[in-house]
Parts: C-alpha cells; sequence; structure tokens
C-alpha cells in the first residue's frame, strides 16, 4: 500500500499540468529503459552471486574433507605413537631423555636470541636510520622486514612460553624488554605506508624497485597472516592434538594485517585528492571532467605500469578499479542527496555519469562490470530534481525580491526608487528580477533538455503572473488607507511617486522601441526562450506572454485609475461634494480642479512613460467627468427652473474642454501628449443628455430618455431617476413614464460607455 502511494505521489509530481500528459509516450519509454537496465542489473548480480555462493560451497565442501584427512592422518600418528611405546624397551626412560634434550635445545637458541636481540635491533634502527634518507627508494626496506620478522617471531615464541609458564612477574618483565621492538616496528610502518601512500607517483616515476619491494613484503605478510588463521582456526578446533606439535606452536602468532592496510592505504591515498576535487568542484561545477582528470590518470598508471610488479592474484588494476569507484559512487552521490546543492552542481553531475562510463571504457572496463551504479541509475530522478532546484531557486528569488518591494512600499520609502536614463520613475528590483530570469533561463539552457527547460518556464510564468496579481492587491490595499474621509494623509506623494513607478515598470517589460533598437525585457524573455523548447510547448509559452502582456498593460493602466482615484478622494472630495448645489453656481469649482490637473501633469509628466500620460489624462477625464455626472446626488441638489442651471453647465463643460485641448499644444509637453481631444469631447456630450433631462418639460422627458438609452445602452436607470428627482417639478408620473418606457425599448448591447461608470 505505501509503494502505491508512493508511486501515485511520484506521478502527480510528474504530470502536474495538463501539458504534461503529452509527455507520457517520452516518460513511459524513460522507464521501460531504466527498468530494462535495472532487470539488467540485476541479473547479472544475481548470476555472480550464484557463482560466488557455488564457489564458496565448493570451497567448503573441499575444506571439509581436507580437514578430515588432516584429522584421520594425526590421530593415526597418535595411535603409532601410543603403540611404538610398547615396542621399545625402557621407552619411557628414552622419551624423557629426549624430551630434556630438546628443552635444553629450545632453552639454549632462545638464550642466544635474546643475547643477540638488543644488537640486532640496532642493526635494524640503523638501517631504518638510512632509509630516511632516500625514502623514495629505501633499499633497505627488505633487509629491515627480514630482521623485524625474526625479531617479532623471537618475541612471539618468548611470550608464548611465559603465558604457558603462568609467570606474571616475569610476562611484565619481557613486555619492557620487547618495547623497543613495538617502536621500531612503528617506524617501519611509517616507511612501508609513506611507500603506499606514494605508490602511483613511485610508478608514474618508473621506480619499479621500490613498487616490487613492496609487493614482496605484503606478499609475504599476507601468507603469513593465512597460515596464523590457519594455525588459529586448527588450535580452536583440536587444541589437545595440535599443541602436541612444534610446528604449530612456533611462528607469528597474530594477524599483522599488511594487506589490509595496504588497500587501506589505496583509499587514504586518494580521498585527500577527492576532497581537493571537490573544493574546485563548488566554485567551478562545469568543469568536474578537469577536476577529476587525476583519476583516470591514477588508473591508466596502475593498468600500464604496476600490474606487471604485482602478484598476479591480486588482480590490482580490478582492486584499483573496484576502490576508485566505490569512492567515486560515494562522492556523488553525497553531494545529489545534499538538499543545499545548486542547478550547476547537479547538471554537471548528470552530465558526468556519461563522461565517466565513456573513459572507464577506454580504460578497458564496461559499465556492467562496475557496480553499483555511479549515481545509482537515478539520473531521470536527477533531472527531475534539477529541474526542481531551478524552480525552487526562481520561487525563492521572486519571494525575496517581493518581500523587499513589499516592506519598501508599505514603509513609502522614497529611497527604493531610482529614475532610469529617460527620467521615469522605477523601482531598483525590476532589473534585478529579469536578470535573474535570465540566469535560470541559461542554467535550464544547459541543461540541454527541453523538458527541463519548459518545466522551469512553466514555473516563471505563474511567478510573474503571481507578482504581477500581488502588486494590484498591494496596491488596492495601501489607497484605501487614504480614501478614508478621516485618513491621516502624511506619506499620500510617496505613495503617489510608487504609482508611477510600478505603472512605468509594467510599460518597461513590454514596450519595444524598434526605432532605438531597445527591446522590452518580456521580448528578451521570449527570444531566450525559444530556442529552448519545443514547437508545440512554444504554442502554449506564445499564449501566456500575451496573457502576460496583457497583464503587464492591466497593472499599469490600475495603478494610473487608482491615482486619478486619489486625487478624487483627497484632493477633490469636498469640491466635488458642492457640484450641483447652490454654492456651484458662485464658485469656479471646474477652474480649481482643471488647475490642479494642471499641477499633477506638470509635476509627473517628465518621470511618467509617455504613454501612460495619455492614459493619466484620458483617465483624468473620464474620472472627473463621471464624478460630475456622479454629483447629481450630492445632498441638497435641486434644479429649479428659475435658476440658469444650463449656463452654468456650459461654463464647466468649456472650462474643461479648454483644459484637455490646449494639453496638445503646451510647449512643456510637446512630443509628449498624444491623446485626441475629439474622444474626449465626444464623451462629454452625456453632459448635454443630462442637460436636456433636467430641463426638458414633463411631457418631454420620456422622449428625451429614449434617445438617451438608445444611444448609451448601458444608461442606469439609477441614475435617471436621481436626475429626475434633482428636478424642482418632479412627480412619481413622471418617474413611472420613464420606467415605463424603458420597458418598451430595447436597445442591443455593444462596447462600454461612459455612462458604465455613472450609477
Amino acid at each position: 500500500m505505501a509503494g502505491e502511494d508512493g508511486a501515485v505521489v511520484e506521478l502527480a509530481d510528474l504530470l502536474r499540468h495538463p501539458e504534461d500528459l503529452d509527455k507520457i509516450a517520452f516518460l513511459k519509454s524513460e522507464f521501460t529503459r531504466k527498468k530494462a537496465a535495472i532487470d539488467g542489473q540485476l541479473k547479472i548480480g544475481l548470476k555472480s552471486q550464484l557463482e560466488v555462493t557455488q564457489s564458496g560451497m565448493n570451497s567448503i565442501s573441499g575444506s571439509q574433507r581436507t580437514v578430515n584427512q588432516i584429522k584421520e592422518e594425526m590421530m593415526k600418528i597418535d595411535k603409532l605413537c601410543a603403540e611404538a611405546q610398547n615396542m621399545i624397551r625402557d621407552f619411557p626412560n628414552i622419551n624423557l631423555v629426549s624430551q630434556v634434550h630438546r628443552n635444553f635445545t629450545q632453552v639454549e637458541a632462545m638464550k642466544a636470541n635474546i643475547e643477540s636481540f638488543d644488537g640486532r635491533l640496532k642493526d635494524l634502527e640503523l638501517l631504518l636510520r638510512e632509509d630516511d634518507q632516500d625514502l623514495e627508494n629505501q633499499p633497505n626496506i627488505l633487509k629491515v622486514h627480514y630482521g623485524l620478522t625474526q625479531l617479532r617471531d623471537i618475541r612471539d615464541d618468548a611470550m608464548d612460553q611465559i603465558r604457558r609458564a603462568s609467570d606474571a612477574s616475569l610476562e611484565s618483565h619481557l613486555q619492557d624488554y620487547f618495547t623497543r621492538l613495538d617502536d621500531v616496528i612503528e617506524w617501519f610502518d611509517d616507511h612501508l605506508g609513506a611507500a603506499c601512500m606514494n605508490l602511483i607517483p613511485l610508478v608514474q616515476a618508473n621506480n619499479e624497485g621500490m613498487v616490487v619491494r613492496l609487493a614482496l613484503i605484503i606478499e609475504e605478510e599476507e601468507k603469513s597472516d593465512k597460515k596464523v588463521k590457519a594455525l588459529q582456526d586448527a588450535q580452536r578446533e583440536y587444541k589437545d592434538l595440535a599443541s602436541r606439535f612444534k610446528s604449530m606452536t612456533s611462528g607469528p602468532k597474530q594477524l599483522r594485517g599488511y594487506k589490509e592496510k595496504f588497500l587501506k592505504a589505496i583509499e587514504s591515498c586518494a580521498q585527500p585528492r577527492f576532497d581537493a576535487a571537490e573544493e574546485r568542484f563548488i566554485e567551478q561545477p562545469g568543469k568536474l571532467d578537469k577536476h577529476m582528470r587525476w583519476y583516470f590518470e591514477d588508473l591508466y598508471a596502475v593498468k600500464q605500469g604496476m600490474v606487471n610488479l604485482m602478484p598476479k592474484k591480486w588482480k590490482i588494476f580490478k582492486t584499483y578499479t573496484e576502490i576508485y569507484h566505490r569512492m567515486m559512487h560515494d562522492w556523488l552521490i553525497k553531494h545529489i542527496d545534499n538538499p543545499d546543492l545548486s542547478p550547476p552542481h547537479m547538471l554537471s553531475i548528470i552530465d558526468w555519469s556519461e563522461k565517466y562510463y565513456a573513459k572507464m571504457t577506454k580504460l578497458g572496463w564496461e559499465q556492467k562490470d562496475l557496480q553499483p551504479h555511479v549515481l545509482d541509475a537515478r539520473e531521470i530522478e536527477l533531472i527531475r530534481e534539477y529541474r526542481q532546484l531551478i524552480v525552487k531557486s526562481v520561487d525563492e528569488w521572486m519571494d525575496r525580491m517581493f518581500a523587499a518591494d513589499r516592506k519598501s512600499f508599505i514603509e513609502r520609502r522614497p529611497d527604493t526608487l531610482d529614475n532610469n536614463e529617460h527620467g521615469y520613475f522605477r523601482t531598483k528590483t525590476l532589473g534585478d528580477m529579469w536578470r535573474m530570469l535570465k540566469e535560470q533561463t541559461a542554467v535550464a539552457g544547459e541543461s540541454g533538455r527541453a523538458d527541463v527547460a519548459e518545466g522551469v518556464f512553466d514555473a516563471m510564468f505563474r511567478a510573474l503572473k503571481s507578482r504581477q496579481n500581488m502588486w494590484q492587491r498591494m496596491v488596492d490595499e495601501e489607497s484605501i488607507k487614504f480614501k478614508q474621509p478621516s485618513a491621516d494623509q502624511d506619506g499620500m506623494q510617496v505613495f503617489q511617486d510608487w504609482l508611477i513607478a510600478i505603472a512605468n515598470d509594467q510599460i518597461a517589460c513590454i514596450d519595444d522601441n524598434e526605432d532605438a533598437g531597445q527591446l522590452s525585457y518580456l521580448t528578451r524573455f521570449q527570444q531566450d526562450l525559444e530556442p529552448l523548447v519545443t514547437p508545440k510547448y512554444m504554442a502554449h509559452a506564445t499564449t501566456e506572454l500575451d496573457n502576460l502582456r496583457d497583464g503587464f498593460v492591466d497593472l499599469g493602466t490600475h495603478c494610473i485609475t487608482t491615482f486619478v482615484s486619489l486625487i478624487f478622494k483627497v484632493d477633490f472630495r469636498s469640491t466635488v461634494a458642492d457640484f450641483f448645489t447652490q454654492k456651484w453656481y458662485n464658485e469656479y469649482a471646474m477652474k480649481r480642479i482643471t488647475t490642479t490637473f494642471d499641477d499633477y501633469i506638470g509635476d509627473y509628466s517628465k518621470v511618467l512613460h509617455h504613454s501612460l500620460l495619455d492614459i493619466l489624462i484620458e483617465e483624468l477625464a473620464d474620472e472627473l467627468l463621471v464624478h460630475y455626472l456622479c454629483s447629481v446626488r450630492n445632498k441638497g441638489v435641486k434644479f429649479r427652473r428659475s435658476d440658469l442651471f444650463t449656463e452654468k453647465f456650459k461654463d464647466d463643460v468649456l472650462t474643461a474642454f479648454e483644459f484637455f485641448q490646449n494639453l496638445n499644444t503646451r510647449a512643456d509637453l510637446a512630443n509628449l501628449v498624444t491623446v485626441d481631444f475629439a474622444i474626449i469631447k465626444q464623451k462629454w456630450r452625456v453632459v448635454d443628455k443630462m442637460v436636456r433631462l433636467l430641463e426638458a418639460d414633463k411631457a418631454g422627458v420620456v422622449l428625451v430618455y429614449e434617445e438617451f438609452k438608445r444611444e448609451y445602452w448601458d444608461l442606469q436607470m439609477n441614475w435617471v431617476e436621481a436626475v429626475l428627482r434633482s428636478r424642482d417639478d418632479f412627480d412619481r408620473s413622471m418617474l413611472s413614464s420613464v420606467k415605463a418606457k424603458a420597458g418598451e425599448v430595447y436597445v442591443e448591447r455593444g462596447p462600454e460607455t461612459i455612462m458604465s461608470k455613472v450609477k
């Protein structure tokens, strides 16, 4: 059940998006290939294991037969000895004299060895001291080894006899006497270890004599250890019988393990080189083959120069290869299991697998001979992890950037805004964001795999959309704080500067200036994307890019709209409230508004992208018109027949027209404003419709409404009712007639008009 759950989770990770279903055929072929490779490895491993098991069973059977034969022969000998004692007269006396003579000979030999021990040890120290001066050749190492072997045997025999004598005081005395031998052995081991650690350089320097001497010592110690092991086994199995034979109680008594130390030295010699390669790999992940050149040079040196100098049974080239391959495997697995591994390092390791086996093939090794697989056959998984590393990096970068932007935006920090080469306000992180996306695109492209790049681009599209949505949500949340009647207006100008900067950022993302040869961030991103993906994905990417482009436009426009709405909510709150009241007739509110507009345009025309300046002017005109029309709901509004409201409407409209019409001719806005005044004028025609609703006689109101409705299909009845109620001659029959006509008039829906905003 747990395995099924794991498979479902992995499948969900592979097929996260609908377009991933197109990859099923590719994934199926990859998993089929991977399964075939694993099956092949399992078959080879099973066959090898069966062969080893069969060989071991045969060896055990043969050993058992040999042991039984030895046991039978020793029993025969023991029986013959017992029978011989009865055949010879005075055998007990003869045997006693023989034992006394044998013991005397042994004591005499032991005495001579003990007396000469110190002198022989000094001679070995002299030889080692000479070798200290020439560690690369060590001409005396064989003599020292031979001498130490004899002295070791002397010590072992002496200690064995003392232990059998059960005299603790003498045992302690002998241990002190042989202490210097341990020091000399350690000295010799240091020399031997230095030679083992320097073995490959010795081969590369053609110092064959030293290599052979080393091999002879290790081989001799290996034979000695095998003998000791066999005797220990025999003594353990046949202790009573074995104790009667001198050949089984003399000679080396302990395993010295020089062969194991030799193999350990191979690994110890390679480990610092792996460590050094790791440091270089961290700094330069793309040059792993260069960092590991020593690896193949070592194996080549072993193959060419060491095989003929070592015992054939050691299979030294195979031994070196197995040790090095295991270390390479462990080194790579350690890195790929590191959660902090960066995408470039992951990619380098993925690419290294193929290069590694190609180089090993040149050395004569097939991939099936090198077990385990250097990456545990995890290439597909690693490629997916590589993609996820890039995606994770993109998400983390975007999160950090937006967190910094959010903090600066909320704190209204003006020092986080900047001016580009044209003087436009910009946020400082926009360029960093696109630079990061370009770098991560390059990292994805280095994989040489379209599926990796496509997965990364999907993440980038999501991140960019999320950034657009978060900016819009944050702009809305912060703008509300200033729109409240009792809100503190401190910091509003900085907030408006931010709105302009954010809007400019969106235009920078999509504005291509072909005449100047300048491409927008999004266009350059598309150019980087196209060579890395399949044609099928490109169709999907084009849709995503178009959506992003629309999103940038919408966000930029939203910032300008918010900017304008703040002007009306803050600057014109009291002014708009006086429209159409009795105060309106005697003041020049429209003139004050257009003067304020003029100040804003003058202040921001140099720091706002020229394409957004037109949008700002259009939004000012539309917002002014909407607020003007909606002011019919102001408290105290009542249009009397005797009032000159028609002339006042005309004066307001002409004031507004004068302002917007003159923008195109102002010297300080030359080549910046291209807004079509005719469009603004056309929208403001609705004021005339409103005036006609106000001045028409009761009988003509229905006809005026019908004409109004047919021209503006989205005319809201609630607003019409408010206009009618503002007439001093309003009665319910007038409203009922208009509503009845509204039910009769059929108009086709079309594009939204300005009246859709007037409610």
